[in-house]
């Protein structure tokens, strides 16, 4: 049981609670690849190159698979220094129409302290994870619901946003998702086999490098490292490679189908994972990670969730191809 709610912790899944009784049909949107890569200013050029990727530490989640280390390597490519943010998103929007899976199943998941009690009241919680709750109206514009607004969120990162989204957003954009290796190697920021970005300590010299939870989980968050939910994408000091966020504040999604045998995974060059599955790999830990429950804000820490699942914690960065 410990074991599955640290799992719900991370990835809330679609069809947890009373509401998704139903399935939603749901109609391909037709979006076309652009020809120039959209907000191409904000990526960053990565050589690539071989890397220990993974981890042996007592610490982590055997059962996610992340471990044993072993040698990887990735080639060159660009990444998004940060998440795609409310504003870059609106922005896709704006231009194609797209209304996300949210949107057509009519809500989403919301962690229960940015709820007032009147609307706790009224929603359905998750009976093993009682912090999440379905609610209806909870979108990427609207992130608690109705009466909310991403009116002064808009350089914080899109949430609400599920693989399949993120995956338009990325064809528009003319970019994709990251694999699983090209994402560690880029949060590593040149270090090798560091807890975090930034070394092996949480708070070096009593300063927060991350968005994560501090006080007790689930009820007082003290929000030490000044933020109660998302903190805007370019926050903290950036990594080696110049990335922000890699650890804590939301959940970002990657290509692959997860697996817990890195024998499935697609070898040790440019792996691309396992060839299907059933839930998609999220890295990098969210605002509501802590030590005591969930701490998979460590760079080799990961997890997944199924392609159609979102929440108030979950959104994505992007990488492009390098062509010579």
């Amino acid at each position: 049981m410990k074991t599955d709610q640290k799992m719900s912790c991370c990835s809330i899944k679609r069809g947890e609670t009373l509401q998704d009784t139903e399935a939603v049909t749901q109609q391909t949107q037709e979006i076309t690849v652009s020809t120039e890569i959209q907000f191409k200013d904000k990526m960053v050029h990565l050589p690539g190159g071989e890397f220990l990727m993974g981890t042996n530490e007592k610490e982590g989640f055997p059962a996610d698979g992340e471990g044993p280390v072993r040698k990887v390597k990735v080639g060159p490519f660009l990444i998004d220094k940060y998440a795609v943010t409310n504003d870059e998103f609106k922005q896709f929007v704006q231009a194609t129409g797209y209304v996300t899976e949210s949107e057509k199943f009519g809500w989403s998941y919301v962690f229960h302290n940015f709820l007032r009690p009147q609307m706790l009241a009224r929603v359905n919680r998750v009976v093993s994870t009682p912090w999440w709750c379905g609610v209806n109206g909870a979108f990427w514009y609207q992130p608690e619901g109705p009466d909310s607004t991403i009116d002064d969120r808009m350089d914080h990162p899109v949430v609400h946003v599920t693989w399949n989204d993120a995956q338009a957003f990325c064809k528009w954009a003319g970019k994709r998702l990251p694999t699983e290796a090209e994402w560690e190697y880029a949060a590593r920021g040149g270090l090798e086999q560091k807890r975090y970005p930034w070394g092996d300590e949480l708070t070096p010299n009593g300063e927060h490098y991350c968005n994560i939870w501090q006080g007790k989980f689930p009820e007082k968050n003290t929000t030490e490292d000044g933020y109660k939910g998302t903190a805007p994408a370019i926050s903290f000091p950036e990594n080696g490679f110049g990335l922000y966020n890699v650890s804590g504040n939301v959940w970002e999604w990657c290509s692959d189908w997860f697996s817990r045998s890195i024998h499935s995974r697609g070898g040790r060059e440019n792996p691309q994972g396992p060839t299907k599955g059933e839930t998609k790999i999220m890295r990098g830990g969210s605002y509501l990670c802590h030590v005591s429950y969930c701490n998979r804000y460590r760079v080799a820490a990961r997890t997944s969730n199924t392609p159609d699942s979102s929440s108030g914690h979950l959104g994505f960065r992007c990488v492009a191809d390098v062509y010579s």
